[in-house]
């Protein structure tokens, strides 16, 4: 079975995004064509679609680490901001757009939030510890995300018959071919 540890992480999110454009749930909002990312940024984005990157991005960090939250988020996608001749510091993504784009993958089906007290296995945690806040993907987003794994590898496979066809294969030849050069000898 192949999941998204199997493919780049960049071109699983340019498909993601691609599939999730043609989802009615996830649009972008009015306001998110006038607004940077985040305090660190100068500018708005130049690219048209970045609600979709960032929304199939966002999806594929809480398949990874789930249950993530807003805080997590923010964290992850900031960046350090420049300010002149002051040290720099980092500064957090915008929360709005995260708190956004997780209400649109809830709408849609891809995030669901855990029951409170729980953990992300449905289990309660410790003595008196109520579980990880935040959301966890759905099995609908899991499948939506592993399906779409699956092509791009399968993608990959037609495009390099050779590449992928026999890894231990491929391996002794190298080394062959190494050996034959003058570098490490079986």
């Amino acid at each position: 079975m192949t999941t998204l540890y199997d493919v780049p992480p960049g071109k699983l999110v340019e498909k993601v995004a691609e599939e999730l454009k043609k989802n009615k749930a996830i649009r972008m909002p009015k306001w998110a064509a006038e607004v940077k990312k985040g305090a660190n940024k100068e500018l708005p984005p130049q690219d048209d679609d970045w609600w979709w990157l960032r929304s199939a991005s966002v999806l594929r960090q809480i398949y990874l680490h789930g249950p993530v939250g807003v805080s997590r988020l923010r964290t992850y996608y900031g960046s350090r901001v420049r300010r002149g001749a002051k040290p720099e510091r980092f500064r957090a993504a915008s929360g709005k757009i995260i708190r956004t784009v997780l209400s649109q993958l809830e709408q849609a089906g891809f995030v669901i939030k855990p029951e409170q007290g729980k953990n992300k296995n449905g289990r309660t945690g410790q003595k008196g510890r109520k579980g990880r806040k935040g959301r966890v993907i759905s099995p609908k987003g899991q499948s939506f995300l592993d399906n779409t794994a699956h092509e791009l590898k399968n993608a990959e496979q037609t495009a390099n018959p050779k590449k992928n066809a026999n890894p231990k294969k491929n391996a002794e030849q190298s080394r062959e071919g190494r050996a034959n050069q003058g570098g490490v000898k079986n």
